[in-house]
């Protein structure tokens, strides 16, 4: 029988330390490289499909999307190393991923090696989406939690837009072989990340809970500026006596499971990652040269950036409630606008405009508040397992929509090759479906205590 902890959870410390970020900026880092490694793939689209000369179906599958495939299975798996063997190990691991996947990628001479290295980078991307977020939201405080954890999501859009930039600039260094330029130079970023890791130290409620070591646990949580570490520990481990074992499907975390499975639905269904990694091509079917297109990738890789900054900000204000709120109002109303261009063949800078409108209100919204929220709802015990079930539910999502978009999208094949503005009238109705979830169903966990959180979504 479940019966519910009552202790009540210290109020830790609000200030925020020098160490306490530093290594949440280490930790997010691993957020930048999955941007990277996210949009890189964009400029990569059209030379691979000139150069192999691949099919619709194949490109999508082994080309754009087998990273997508690596990531659902990293984003599947990737809980279970992270709860066994700590979250600084698999932190590492994550960062010798990103590099031997680049390296493969830039060197790869057929579609196959191609597409086992992107799987590789995939994996890495699966197991961050899993272990960052979970890392940072331990190391931190009820009060600076969601800056601290949005710092990864930020990290993300700066990855994307350096992505974009870096595309744009290596266009014409090496002729046909561009694209390997593109995709190589993720491995600088990627090693910088994987050394610097090293330096810090392992999460104090992974110590208490999986190693039962409060004097190592107290030693990190003092560095990490908390005031009372003694009253924060028993609450961490009071909190964790109820879970018998680690399994994350029982019925006291249904709850929980159907908030994390939600979010990250609703994420991918935006359109997100469609828009993302063919932007591009997008803009090239509105229009624009294929040059300015590239350039005009920038425009939204910026906007990402600026409006992640608005939506970081203001989280830990507003909450992440009203942010998903702002956020589903603004996606119905862009992508809607981006249906219309579509459909009436508007002026190019139209479709561009509502695109950037499209963009900030992901930023503010869904992509400000994600990875925060899913690392907030579940308990000490299983938060790396109910991680895992959300990024992986993401990710499923993401890699089912980028295989399956050319075999839409593709000018000559695509079975909606004369009517695209359909994908994007599909997406804003499912954003008006998102508006309702957040209305009557989406929980506010502003200003809570991991440990309190718990108590509340257990009930």
């Amino acid at each position: 029988m479940h019966v519910t902890n009552t202790t009540a959870a210290p109020v830790a410390s609000t200030a925020l330390t020098g160490y306490a970020l530093r290594i949440a900026i280490t930790a997010a880092l691993a957020g930048f490289i999955f941007g990277f490694d996210t949009v890189v793939i964009s400029g990569a689209n059209l030379p691979i499909k000139n150069l192999w000369h691949t099919s619709p179906l194949f490109h999508g599958f082994f080309i754009m999307s087998m990273a997508l495939w690596g990531t659902v299975v990293g984003a599947l798996f990737g809980g279970l190393p992270t709860e066994k063997w700590g979250r600084k190990k698999v932190l590492f691991w994550v960062g010798l991923l990103f590099t031997i996947s680049a390296l493969g990628t830039a060197l790869a001479p057929d579609p196959y090696s191609f597409s086992f290295f992107r799987f590789l980078g995939g994996l890495g991307i699966g197991v961050s989406s899993v272990v960052a977020p979970t890392y940072i939201s331990e190391v931190s405080t009820p009060a600076n939690r969601g800056r601290l954890v949005g710092m990864y999501q930020f990290n993300i859009v700066f990855g994307i837009l350096i992505a974009f930039l870096s595309n744009y600039f290596l266009q014409g260094i090496s002729g046909a072989d561009d694209w390997r330029w593109m995709l190589g130079v993720m491995a600088v970023p990627a090693i910088i990340y994987t050394v610097m890791v090293l330096a810090v130290p392992e999460s104090p409620r992974w110590l208490l809970v999986r190693q039962n070591n409060r004097t190592a646990a107290a030693a990190v949580m003092q560095k990490l500026g908390i005031a009372q570490a003694a009253d924060e520990m028993t609450a961490t481990q009071n909190s964790t006596q109820e879970a018998t074992n680690g399994e994350l499907f029982q019925p006291r975390y249904k709850k929980m499971i159907g908030l994390a499975f939600a979010i990250a639905f609703f994420n991918q269904l935006s359109g997100i990652n469609f828009i993302l990694y063919y932007a591009p091509e997008i803009l090239e079917r509105a229009g624009l040269a294929a040059k300015d297109s590239l350039f005009n990738s920038i425009a939204i890789g910026g906007t990402n950036l600026l409006f992640t900054f608005v939506g970081l900000y203001l989280i830990d204000r507003l909450g992440r409630r009203t942010l998903m709120l702002v956020g589903s109002i603004g996606y119905i109303i862009s992508l809607g606008m981006v249906a219309y261009c579509f459909k009436t063949s508007a002026p190019p800078t139209l479709l561009l405009t509502s695109l950037v409108v499209y963009i900030a209100a992901h930023a503010v919204g869904q992509g400000a508040v994600i990875w925060v929220f899913i690392s907030e709802i579940f308990p000490n015990r299983v938060r790396a397992l109910g991680q895992s079930f959300g990024a992986s539910v993401h990710w499923v999502f993401a890699a089912i929509i980028t295989l399956i978009t050319p075999l839409f999208l593709d000018a000559q094949e695509g079975w909606l090759k004369g009517a695209p503005w359909i994908i994007f009238a599909f997406f804003a109705g499912m954003m008006g479906v998102q508006l309702l979830w957040v209305l009557f169903q989406m929980p506010e966990t502003k200003g809570v205590s991991l440990e309190a959180l718990e108590q509340r979504l257990s009930q």
